[in-house]
């Protein structure tokens, strides 16, 4: 249930899929109500506000409708099959409804009047065909584990089984894999039921000709430019094969462009290269591992100089997205992912994106991108560049010294605090224990907090004066630049003072100026209005 504070934060945020207000002062139709439960429920769900405006900046003005709680919640079950809560809450002693509505079942979209709906903006429309299936194919838990009937033992290439055995028993180490008849194999790897033959098998074993005519979207498409504003692919490559077939194969064609930057440490020279070899072949795993394979298109892989892009269709699924996708592990295809886990190239049936953030950072590349992913594909981009390489030697320094081996949630905080970002309090554990290190430190307290990196680091790489600029003045420091102001203007206006001082939030200014009169150093001159200004105390 929604606090009164909750409630009072959202007025200030645009709608989405899962929110929606309406003022609905005096009144409410039971209609327009039912289709918008409709819409949200198709939406996996949502909450639905009266007696509060849509428009930003919103207002509470109540609302006098549904005054029977009990009769709408019943009436709406009736109408739409929906367990939908109704609370009523006095908000700034105004009524307001919140109608929360779940989501729809798993492979089912609902309907009202013989129409699926959804939201776009401020209407209600119709969803497409494709947004429907997409749906209806949500009931298939696991494509990769379904028989493809028509397909035989024979369209299983030998040399990809062959290459499957090897890697299983390199990773089991048990004898008895190697002397196994191939459909005594598939069957332990639960790739084929008797003699029927799953996608997974298809995709991961199947021959060229197999996969055109039962799976022809089952490809890797390599393309490669030398500029990003080039509309032609220098090079392209279709890879339809079986995956144990084609795993290497796409690594050694990345490879074959993949130019290297030399770190000098001491007498010795590091080479990191753009492509970092686990990182791609991780997120290939990924792609192969994840994407639709219901979807018509194809994954793509486009090389630059400096840049992956690895594109596959199909987005996250429910309750994955990239800010969590570290941490959220769910294949879409689990037969295939428990497959390459039983071969070694993955260490778990989920994803890897933990390992792609991980050498990432600590080569002093760019967080891995998946912004670019919507609905129908996710998409990750991979920066090549090395951005600091004077913070990948402190790193591996303190590791060194430390004894120190980084988590990956250390990673994304640092790379974040070098990065200017702002964190959350919600890592505070992890905050502390960087700071016992002597690896960043705190300025301020409360709202004002921020952190940054040390002055050990600083001093490492030669820039004690960019240290002194971001550590910033002490407070007795930004006191006395105040007077200083005063004294050569004789008085200040508070826009003045917020110029000398445009990285602090307001109340740390006014810390600094209650400070000062309380010391009986300045004081203020009111003027009309809400007008006036700060002089020195006479």
């Amino acid at each position: 249930m929604l606090s009164e504070k909750e409630i009072l934060q959202l007025l200030n945020i645009k709608e989405d899929s899962n929110l929606e207000f309406k003022k609905a002062e005096e009144s409410y139709s039971f209609d327009k109500l039912s289709e918008y439960s409709i819409a949200l429920a198709n939406e996996n769900g949502g909450k639905l506000i009266l007696g509060i405006t849509d428009k930003l900046p919103r207002q509470i003005i109540g609302t006098n409708a549904f005054r029977d709680i009990i009769k709408i919640e019943k009436s709406l079950y009736d109408k739409l099959h929906l367990r939908i809560d109704v609370i009523e809450k006095e908000i700034q002693g105004k009524r307001i409804l919140i109608f929360d509505i779940p989501s729809r079942p798993i492979g089912k979209p609902l309907e009202i009047n013989g129409k699926y709906l959804m939201r776009v903006g401020d209407s209600l429309i119709p969803m497409t065909s494709e947004q429907i299936q997409k749906i209806h194919n949500e009931r298939i838990l696991d494509y990769s584990a379904e028989i493809c009937e028509s397909a035989t033992i024979e369209d299983l290439s030998e040399e990809a089984i062959e290459e499957f055995r090897k890697l299983w028993y390199k990773k089991s180490q048990n004898q008895k894999l190697l002397s196994l008849p191939v459909q005594q194999l598939l069957k332990d790897a639960e790739l084929i039921y008797d003699t029927k033959i799953t996608y997974a098998a298809l995709i991961l074993l199947g021959k060229k000709y197999s996969l055109g005519r039962y799976l022809a979207n089952s490809e890797v498409i390599f393309e490669y430019r030398s500029r990003e504003e080039q509309i032609e692919s220098g090079k392209r490559i279709d890879f339809r094969d079986a995956f144990f077939n084609i795993y290497d194969k796409i690594w050694e064609t990345i490879n074959l462009r993949n130019e290297v930057e030399h770190i000098q440490e001491g007498l010795f020279i590091r080479d990191i290269p753009n492509f970092n070899e686990e990182v791609v072949r991780e997120s290939i795993l990924n792609a192969v591992c994840h994407r639709d394979y219901t979807l018509p298109g194809s994954t793509f892989i486009k090389q630059f100089p400096h840049k992956l892009i690895v594109e596959n269709p199909g987005g996250f699924l429910p309750g994955i997205n990239p800010d969590n996708i570290i941490y959220e592990h769910a294949p879409r295809n689990r037969r295939i992912a428990e497959v390459f886990q039983k071969c070694g190239l993955v260490e778990r049936s989920g994803q890897g994106a933990d390992k792609i953030f991980e050498n990432s950072i600590s080569e002093g590349k760019a967080k891995p991108d998946y912004s670019g992913s919507d609905d129908y594909k996710v998409q990750l981009i991979l920066n090549g560049q090395v951005k600091d390489k004077q913070f990948i030697r402190f790193l591996e320094k303190v590791s060194d010294d430390k004894n120190k081996v980084f988590s990956i949630d250390e990673l994304l905080l640092l790379d974040d605090i070098r990065e200017g970002i702002p964190v959350s309090d919600e890592f505070k554990k992890i905050l502390e224990n960087l700071k016992s290190l002597g690896i960043i430190e705190v300025i301020g307290r409360g709202k004002g907090t921020k952190y940054i990196l040390s002055h050990k680091y600083y001093e490492y790489i030669n820039k004690k004066g960019i240290y002194t600029r971001k550590r910033g003045l002490e407070n007795y420091e930004k006191r006395e630049l105040i007077l200083k102001h005063l004294r050569q203007n004789h008085k200040a206006t508070r826009e003045e003072i917020n110029q000398i001082f445009p990285d602090l939030t307001r109340d740390q200014i006014y810390n600094l100026l209650r400070k000062l009169r309380k010391d009986y150093i300045i004081e203020f001159i009111s003027e009309k209005g809400n007008l006036g200004f700060w002089q020195i105390k006479k």
